[in-house]
């Protein structure tokens, strides 16, 4: 972990000064410096676009009442973007501008997504020394797999009833 704080604070700003002094001696430091203003303010403008359009289909999904997961990812990707696009860098911008194309934040999505459910699963399995064995998990895992549904005999019918303080006394 603190090597990759290492390479996040030192290694990448240094790459990202090296490539913009790069680049200002193929140009000129005025057109780096415009290309650096140029492309911060059209990130900030696109990210803000785009962030606009996820809040509002955001507020859809929880007025439809469907849970907007997917959305809260696009989300977080473009605030993400937004992020690297407003930072003076090239490497930075050439991530914050693909995160602003949909069809990257979907591939995105997909692998996030399974890296989320491959950590949930190994938290089951740390957490809860009931599924540690390989039968108990599989059980677990086939019975949270979607469309499965719980055979007759896993299906508890409980009724009760509620007595307030006030019958009671």
């Amino acid at each position: 972990m603190l090597f990759r704080l290492f390479l996040l604070f030192t290694i990448i700003p240094l790459a990202e000064l090296w490539l913009l002094l790069w680049f200002s001696s193929l140009t000129s430091p005025v057109v780096t410096f415009g290309l650096v203003v140029v492309t911060g303010i059209l990130g900030a403008w696109l990210a803000r676009k785009q962030g606009a359009q996820a809040w509002r289909k955001i507020q859809q999904h929880m007025v439809q009442g469907q849970p907007p997961t997917g959305v809260l990812l696009d989300g977080l990707m473009i605030l993400i973007a937004g992020a690297f696009l407003i930072t003076p860098g090239i490497m930075t911008d050439m991530v914050g501008f693909a995160l602003l194309i949909p069809p990257v934040r979907e591939i995105l999505k997909l692998r996030v997504g399974e890296w989320l459910k491959q950590r949930a699963l190994m938290q089951v399995r740390a957490q809860n020394t009931f599924y540690t064995s390989a039968t108990h998990f599989q059980d677990f895992q086939q019975s949270t797999e979607p469309g499965h549904y719980p055979a007759e005999e896993e299906i508890i019918d409980v009724e009760f009833t509620r007595k307030d303080s006030s019958e009671t006394e």
